[in-house]
């Protein structure tokens, strides 16, 4: 199965996309992940430099709004935007977690109908905030919503439950099953984001994220996939800790998320990257 590692364009988000692009390339990634409503380059153009460098592209798109109604349009408008960028797929910061069950309920359903319409996969990202902000209420839309597919990021359901889920067997298990994409931070149970993986006084948070994400590699091979997507997400200032008296962060973002595409390589026995 081919790994399909994505650079996120999160902590260099204001860089321009002429300049981040070859610079992905020149870095043997394989996608990039961008937040396209922070993007001012046209899509058009955004698919040409990805077309250019033969980069794939993993579109980032959020609902948003004070209804549910003004979330379910925003969700429409912005799939169907991303759809002009040509992804390989879209992750989605989908609800709010003051909604009730119900009303993100509805936006999960149009979401899943909108994928099978338009045929590119469209994929919630379990995230703090939002809709799938708990490991309980993730399986409980997935078994509400046949078709309803994931982005596992794990970092914010440590943080949330202060707990590694150790005592939520069933919802970890449930997520693994339905996650199609990963990123791949490391949280913990006191915060989203650890200042540095490399740090040995963190590999027992690395290593149980390793767990998670393997568990999701070992499902998609036994599937039969032909590619997973992966995408190291380290995030900058002020979502990465910074050093004393600076803000500067205590480990460059940059570094930490190429470290980890290595790390995962090597742990799962890819060869060549790229």
């Amino acid at each position: 199965m081919q790994t399909l590692f994505a650079k996120a364009a999160w902590e260099v988000y204001e860089e321009p996309l002429e300049r981040f692009i070859p610079r992905c390339h020149a870095e043997k990634w394989s996608a990039t992940e961008i937040f396209l409503a922070a993007r001012p380059e046209k899509p058009a153009d955004i698919f040409r430099l990805h077309q250019s460098h033969d980069l794939k592209l993993i579109a980032q798109i959020i609902t948003s709004g004070t209804t549910v109604h003004e979330h379910l349009e925003s969700l429409r408008e912005h799939y169907l935007r991303a759809l002009d960028c040509h992804p390989i797929a879209i992750n989605c910061h989908t609800g709010r977690d003051i909604f009730s069950f119900d009303e993100n309920r509805r936006l999960f359903e149009a979401a899943v109908a909108l994928s099978l319409r338009e045929g590119v996969p469209l994929l919630h990202e379990t995230h703090r905030g939002r809709a799938l902000f708990t490991a309980p209420l993730c399986l409980a839309y997935l078994h509400a919503i046949p078709g309803l597919r994931l982005t596992a990021d794990f970092s914010h359901l440590l943080c949330v439950h202060e707990s590694t889920l150790e005592d939520q067997p069933e919802a970890v298990a449930a997520i693994i099953e339905a996650s199609d994409h990963i990123h791949a931070r490391v949280g913990f149970p006191e915060g989203p984001q650890l200042s540095d993986p490399r740090n040995p006084a963190y590999q027992e948070w690395v290593d149980l994220s390793m767990g998670f994400w393997t568990r999701i590699r070992r499902r998609m091979t036994a599937e039969g996939r032909t590619a997973m997507t992966v995408t190291p997400e380290f995030g900058p200032p002020f979502y990465a800790p910074l050093a004393k008296d600076s803000a500067d962060p205590l480990a460059d973002p940059w570094s930490s998320n190429r470290w980890m595409r290595e790390e995962l390589a090597r742990q799962w026995q890819i060869g060549e990257i790229g």
